[in-house]
């Protein structure tokens, strides 16, 4: 390959990854957390992000508490994964419920 070309598709990648944002969604239940008991658990879409492939129950992870915090977010870690799998429209979120 030409090495122009070769520094236009690792720019291209490089600036994909720059603009990916990290966005957190933060919601309360009851009072919020009050302890230090963390679960966290991989959100799988595809379509990016359109279609989800796995099931994650908030209520089920917060084990019947009724004060907890859930917090959604991609994280770099899975913008990183997404940057893989992305190629295939896959892409992933962490969720964690704090208790």
């Amino acid at each position: 390959m030409n090495k122009k070309i070769i520094i236009t598709i690792l720019t291209l990648a490089l600036l994909s990854l720059s603009l990916v944002g990290c966005m957190t969604l933060n919601h309360q239940v009851g009072q919020g957390a009050t302890g230090n008991d963390i679960q966290t658990v991989r959100a799988w879409y595809v379509l990016f992000g359109l279609i989800p492939i796995n099931d994650v129950d908030t209520h089920t992870m917060a084990g019947g508490a009724e004060n907890y915090e859930i917090i959604s977010q991609t994280t770099f870690i899975d913008a990183l994964i997404s940057s893989f799998t992305g190629a295939v429209t896959v892409s992933c979120q962490s969720v964690t419920v704090k208790k």
